[in-house]
């Protein structure tokens, strides 16, 4: 065997393979080679074939030197070489080999070569014999030839099958891997019956090919009732009927049902797993009588096998039950309508199925028409991820409705996470919208930007400036998080997602955001049609990773509503957040309908958080809200941690400083100072049409 060498590569999920002890009763080991690793496990007949002890053997190719002779290794490395190369599907080969006690055996391997969708091999499976009584006398050589080809035919026949079975990953897959008509023709039957065992009754799932007859009175019935498949199932042994008269004389009762059929034998295997009856399959014949020793050995290796598929393939619904019913129990349950928006959210499990992540999204209701949007990713794929996630969403939206500032929800949020102590981090993206006045403030913490659709289709990547993810930031005192403003005009959809919807294995990120942001735009401006072309696009591409996906789309508002209120921190030394915040102003102003006295407002607001930066040494946070009690007022009110009264002065010498005051006063209708907590707020009103 070709040394492949051992590499860091993970092994497949089914490897090694198990065949049945059946093979050793006929002095048959059995090995898997897997061919990306390198590694070849062999089972303890084909270790005593070989003439080696368990621990003589690490699974290296190499380590079978002290027994197979290199001329002899070199020819089967060109036999394997060979039958690889032209894409044949096994190979067979004699070798001799020297035992410990110095004497040679001749040895014969054959073995089924699996290969990928793209033809690629990537193991191969087989079994080792001692044939050194086979070839003894060379004139009976070429009738053990002849033997050995119809052996080798039996046993592709379980190869064939097996190698089918080994990509089902669910009851139905199996099922229809045996049902396939040319399935059945593999395994030599007429018709095909399978039932699987559910609280004492069998319940049969199966027949081939489609449209053979199986009488309604067996499709469900008892254990201990006559049938054959009951009968293999309490006794856990197979039965093999040779004759249309012992078939008549063992089970009166299911055999006038099936005369239509011409049925001259059957074989009926108990498929066992785990050293349980698990279900039963029988296999029909209409041109043969009796069964060979070989034939009913290769039978039950089938059995045995077909039984492994099926256990394996339960577990893994059974994991992806839990899987996705602990996902969706750690997701919202419903999503509370908005008024003044469109919402569509999606969420989409891995191709893997049985995985698990930490993909989240949530809608949060926040006072005075606001809305908070979430999207975020927990590293990993498991449970634990999963259960971050639900504390993680549970604890944002907490500090959300607290009345937080963005930023400081997400610096709140990954100090949270950090004192979990989980060796997890989060990607996530908060989005706090306005839907009266269409001013949406964002903050990033490591996750993908978002996208904005515009009502003519067109569709654009939203830079916004980025935080590490959560729980990083807090490791690294890092907690700062910048506040992007955008506007969200009506008829504009914002879509947030995760990166599972853009990311694929080869593709560049920034590729993967022009793709996508091509396809929102070509989609329907409904959100929940778009948010399902988007979820069947991450399904026929599949992948390894989860999708969610929130979709909000901004309706034609009806009228500025009382109360609206946006919010804006801005620190010391910060040029950029000051720009943020009058550029959230100048938003606000003109979405309220407030464009007369725009230049003013902008004018007043730029004063107040000016003195708040110059005459105090902590941040200063700029509110803005739309009143309504008789008429309409836009009030601004600008937050420092001072308690020092602000106070007029006079204008300096250089005929600059000193005039903030005096400008809000002319230019406000009124205005005043209230006392909070630890610091004060400035305010002031404008009349506004």
């Amino acid at each position: 065997m070709a040394d492949r060498g051992a590499s860091a590569l993970s092994l497949p999920e089914d490897w090694p393979t198990h065949p049945d002890p059946i093979l050793a009763l006929n002095r048959m080991g059995s090995f898997d080679w897997d061919l990306d690793t390198g590694l070849v496990h062999m089972d303890a007949q084909a270790l005593a074939v070989l003439d080696l002890l368990p621990e003589e053997f690490d699974g290296r190719p190499e380590s079978l030197a002290p027994r197979v002779p290199p001329p002899e290794a070199a020819r089967l490395d060109a036999a394997v070489a060979r039958a690889i190369k032209d894409g044949s599907e096994n190979y067979g080969s004699y070798f001799r080999i020297r035992r410990r006690d110095g004497t040679p055996r001749w040895t014969h391997t054959q073995g089924y070569i699996r290969r990928d969708d793209s033809g690629r091999p990537r193991r191969i499976v087989g079994i080792v014999r001692d044939a050194t009584d086979e070839l003894a006398d060379s004139t009976t050589r070429s009738l053990r030839a002849a033997q050995d080809q119809a052996l080798r035919r039996q046993t592709d026949v379980v190869q064939v099958i097996s190698a089918a079975l080994a990509h089902a990953r669910s009851v139905q897959d199996v099922i229809d891997v045996l049902k396939d008509t040319h399935g059945v023709r593999h395994l030599g039957a007429a018709s095909l019956v399978m039932g699987l065992v559910e609280a004492g009754r069998i319940r049969l799932v199966a027949e081939a090919p489609p449209g053979s007859f199986i009488p309604v009175s067996t499709k469900v019935h008892r254990i201990d009732e006559p049938y054959p498949m009951s009968e293999v199932v309490r006794t856990l042994l197979p039965r093999f009927i040779e004759s249309p008269e012992e078939f008549a004389e063992g089970y009166p009762i299911l055999w006038p049902h099936l005369t239509g059929l011409r049925i001259t034998s059957a074989a009926y295997l108990p498929l066992i797993a785990q050293a349980r009856p698990i279900g039963a399959m029988g296999l029909l014949y209409d041109d043969r009588r009796g069964f060979s020793t070989e034939e009913r050995a290769v039978l039950v290796a089938l059995g045995s096998s077909i039984a492994q598929s099926l256990m394996r393939a339960m577990l893994y619904e059974q994991e992806k039950d839990l899987a996705q019913g602990l996902q969706q129990a750690m997701l919202p349950r419903t999503i509370p309508s908005v008024q003044g928006a469109d919402v569509a959210v999606r969420y989409r499990s891995a191709a893997l199925g049985r995985d698990i992540g930490g993909d989240w999204y949530d809608l949060i209701p926040l006072p005075g028409g606001r809305v908070g949007a979430v999207i975020g990713d927990v590293q990993g794929h498991d449970t634990h991820a999963a259960a971050v996630m639900g504390q993680l969403r549970i604890v944002l939206r907490a500090y959300a409705a607290e009345g937080h500032t963005p930023a400081t929800v997400m610096a709140r949020a990954s100090v949270f996470l950090h004192e979990l102590d989980t060796d997890r981090f989060a990607t996530c993206l908060y989005a706090e919208a306005d839907l009266a006045t269409g001013v949406v403030q964002t903050v990033r913490a490591g996750h993908l930007d978002p996208l904005l659709r515009h009502p003519d289709g067109t569709c654009r990547r939203v830079r916004v400036e980025g935080g590490l993810p959560l729980g990083l930031s807090a490791e690294f005192g890092r907690l700062e998080y910048p506040v992007s403003t955008l506007e969200l005009d009506p008829g504009h959809t914002l879509l947030l997602c995760t990166d599972g919807l853009v990311e694929q294995p080869g593709t560049d990120l920034d590729d993967g955001m022009r793709g996508l942001a091509t396809l929102v735009g070509e989609g329907p401006a409904d959100v929940h049609a778009l948010a399902d072309r988007l979820i069947r696009m991450a399904e026929e591409r599949g992948g390894e990773d989860d999708v969610a996906l929130l979709l909000l789309r901004r309706r034609v508002p009806q009228a500025p509503r009382p109360g609206g209120r946006i919010q804006q921190h801005v620190a010391p030394g910060d040029p950029e957040a000051l720009t943020q915040a009058r550029h959230m102003v100048r938003a606000a102003v003109r979405a309220w309908g407030a464009r007369e006295r725009a230049d003013e407002i902008e004018l007043v607001a730029d004063e107040l958080i000016t003195n708040a930066l110059m005459h105090t040494e902590g941040p200063a946070i700029v509110t803005l809200r739309a009143l309504e009690n008789g008429e309409r007022r836009l009030r601004i009110e600008v937050e420092d941690s001072s308690s020092a009264l602000p106070r007029r002065r006079e204008a300096g010498e250089d005929g600059v400083s000193g005039r903030g005051l005096l400008l809000v006063d002319r230019l406000a209708d009124i205005w005043g100072v209230e006392a909070r907590g630890g610091g004060k707020a400035v305010w002031c009103e404008f009349r506004v049409p």
